[in-house]
């Protein structure tokens, strides 16, 4: 491994945090409060990164492995540094829980540790959700994009490791270019969000604060009660949209720039995803009638929960844990599903969940008509068989993870549905599960081993 790129790397990333706490810094002094929490961390990382990334190493080359093992430290590093504003501005006082919330701001999980958020610092309460924002693209594309390493080989393994999806390729011929490309949509997308809330009477650092949430489908929100203390369906519904056009592959928004129409109507996983908005959405509507009376209300309480947890953003206008248990049933296996392939989203990613579909099918008709050549197509082309044994890789990992942890968590002592829906909202990144961590609910009671799990 080429260990000297892979610090020279993080250095880089370390440096543009550095640059990031400058944000918050603002917000905190337009706010009369203190910079401190947010200046010391600033220093730390400029020192830190300043000595990783102060010489490039003449070996410049990143292999596969050497992506991942960025991807990987890149996501922990950020994490621990950004932990440090929580944890000297005394808005949490155990440097575990200031973790936690970081961890769960990066990775846009949305899942948190605080009973009560209205409270604290406006500048905390920036930095909080700005996390959401800058790791919804990716920390590594976010970096590409503004700071480019040289090297487009080295680009690709770490683009590769940190774009969710089976499949990357590049938009244009660079890879710093195809980063700004995204950056540059999902900037330009979170702007007409900010925009809309505005117009309809949200306060602007309101508004901030709820479109890196829906942009980074992250769900962390400035009101205890999420965007359910608006009790404004306009709100609703604009914060609904753009959370549905957030989980859409984003390289989709690409074609549609440069014309390429054909392109956009021939994607199967884009039909697959609104498909089971759709139904999920009629579905569950007509199961929480009955609490609602008008079918208009349900709907729209159905949309924005489906919209919500199928983009894993975590938002909620209402305590679906009260409701009847097809509509929770829906909303946990959409936990699972996830948003597109190369969106801000979670989850299995809709792709994977159809091509797990189309070869089961084939394994089964194989087994029926062994001599039978048969290939799992995707939008009119078949798949290389390599790809799709790629994602069941991935689902048999997944599910392993999945079960280890489980039974740790489960040594925590809670009901097993807590458990469960907490565990499914972590690894899919979720946010609010069921039970003792609903939509009404927070991690707080979790011990700190399992915090850390």
């Amino acid at each position: 491994m080429n260990y000297r790129m892979i610090g020279f790397a993080i250095g880089r990333i370390l440096l543009v945090e550095a640059a990031l706490l400058l944000l918050p810094m603002a917000v905190a002094l337009g706010y009369g409060e203190s910079p401190v929490p947010y200046l010391l961390p600033a220093a730390l990382l400029v020192l830190c990164g300043g000595l990783l990334s102060f010489k490039k190493p003449r070996q410049a080359s990143l292999f596969a492995r050497d992506g991942l093992a960025v991807v990987a430290l890149a996501w922990i590093a950020v994490s621990l540094f950004g932990a440090l504003p929580f944890y000297i501005s005394g808005s949490i006082e155990s440097f575990v829980d200031c973790f936690f919330e970081t961890v769960s701001g990066f990775t846009t999980t949305g899942a948190t540790i605080l009973t009560e958020v209205e409270s604290l610092n406006r500048g905390i309460l920036f930095w909080r959700s700005f996390t959401h924002w800058v790791g919804g693209m990716g920390v590594l594309v976010f970096v590409m994009a503004i700071l480019p390493m040289g090297g487009d080989g080295h680009g690709m393994h770490m683009l590769r490791a940190e774009m969710p999806g089976p499949a990357v390729g590049k938009l244009v011929s660079r890879m710093s270019d195809t980063a700004k490309i995204l950056y540059g949509i999902y900037l330009v997308m979170t702007v007409i969000e900010i925009v809309l809330l505005l117009a309809g009477g949200m306060p602007l650092f309101d508004a901030c604060i709820h479109s890196f949430g829906s942009a980074g489908t992250g769900g962390f929100s400035s009101r205890n009660l999420s965007v359910g203390a608006y009790n404004n369906p306009y709100f609703e519904i604009v914060i609904g949209i753009f959370m549905l056009l957030f989980g859409i592959n984003f390289n989709l928004y690409y074609f549609l720039l440069v014309r390429r129409f054909r392109d956009v109507f021939r994607s199967e996983e884009l039909w697959a995803y609104l498909g089971i908005v759709a139904f999920s959405t009629v579905t569950i509507a007509a199961n929480i009638r009955h609490l609602y009376g008008a079918v208009g209300t349900s709907l729209r309480h159905a949309f924005f929960q489906v919209s919500s947890i199928i983009t894993t953003t975590g938002y909620a206008t209402v305590d679906f844990d009260q409701w009847p248990g097809y509509a929770k049933t829906v909303l946990v296996l959409l936990m699972f599903v996830g948003g597109c392939a190369g969106s801000t989203g979670g989850g299995l990613k809709v792709t994977r969940v159809v091509t797990l579909v189309k070869a089961a099918f084939m394994d089964m008709r194989k087994m029926i008509h062994p001599n039978a050549v048969v290939n799992v197509r995707m939008e009119g082309r078949a798949m290389p068989e390599k790809q799709v044994r790629g994602v069941q890789a991935y689902f048999s990992v997944y599910m392993l993870l999945y079960a280890v942890s489980w039974l740790l968590l489960s040594l925590n002592g809670f009901d097993l549905l807590s458990t469960f829906t907490a565990l499914s909202a972590c690894i899919n990144n979720i946010g609010p599960g069921l039970g003792m961590v609903g939509p009404t609910g927070n991690f707080s009671a979790f011990a700190p081993w399992a915090k850390l799990l």
